[in-house]
């Protein structure tokens, strides 16, 4: 894992602050959706978690997040919902592995990103174990994730900041998210066409 600059550090906050928005609006309309029971109570307890490190990102960036009237759209089949929620929860997992490098005392906000996308692996295993079409509309939701992701990473790696650093941590993070799908079983490696060039 690349380790950055102190200079780099507030450039992460503010990732993570729009990050974890993103995360709590996600979150909040996901327990909208038709989920199983489990899932839901999960989710409950994943937006405190998300409400919690927004708070505390806020405060240390001295801004305020955007309160969102209108929820995001996520996915309705919960096979889809599922792969679109665990993406995103990689995605953040990558972001706070940089960011602990430079704030070993956000360990915890690493430990949570590290169970929800746990969470969700799970959940997508036994999606896929299960076949049928529901493993076959998770499989078709994680390529249609997968194609979007270099372009989102590179939003986020947008910041001056990181200008010396961008290639290598969007090869990085392409590289351990697509090690999570593969292990999954959502498709074989993909070849170096979908990496930056």
């Amino acid at each position: 894992m690349t380790v950055l600059p102190l200079s780099c550090e507030r450039a992460l906050l503010e990732r993570f602050l729009k990050a974890e928005t993103m995360a709590l609006w996600s979150v909040r309309a996901a327990q909208l959706k038709n989920v199983p029971p489990h899932v839901l109570t999960f989710l409950r307890r994943h937006e405190a978690e998300e409400q919690a490190h927004l708070k505390l990102f806020e405060s240390m960036l001295g801004t305020t997040s955007s309160d969102k009237q209108i929820l995001p759209r996520v996915p309705q089949q919960w096979e889809s919902l599922a792969v679109h929620l665990f993406g995103y929860e990689t995605l953040g997992l990558e972001f706070a592995k940089l960011l602990v490098t430079l704030r070993p005392d956000l360990s915890g906000i690493l430990e949570d990103e590290e169970g929800h996308v746990s969470f969700f692996e799970l959940e997508l295993q036994r999606l896929l174990t299960s076949g049928g079409g529901a493993a076959e509309g998770a499989r078709a939701s994680a390529r249609a994730w997968w194609k979007k992701l270099s372009r989102t990473v590179g939003r986020y790696l947008g910041d001056e900041s990181l200008a010396a650093y961008r290639e290598e941590l969007h090869r990085a993070i392409l590289t351990s998210i697509e090690s999570r799908f593969v292990k999954l079983g959502f498709f074989q490696p993909l070849p170096l066409v979908s990496r930056p060039g």
